[in-house]
């Protein structure tokens, strides 16, 4: 059963925020559960690793 809280994960901090209690400029989400906000980073990085990739492979056509 979901509450409709949302979560935030601050960049700054490390921190999982619920509700949108920092300045937006360090603040990802937002997200429906805290265990999707805690792997924010992870998964940033993992698609920008993928995109990078696809990247590579495009510019060496």
């Amino acid at each position: 059963m979901t509450t409709g809280e949302q979560y935030w994960y601050n960049t700054e901090t490390g921190e999982v925020e619920e509700g949108h209690r920092s300045s937006w400029t360090h603040l990802m989400g937002p997200y429906g559960t805290r265990a999707e906000a805690e792997r924010a980073l992870a998964n940033a990085k993992a698609r920008s690793e993928s995109w990078d990739k696809d990247d590579d492979e495009w510019r060496s056509k």
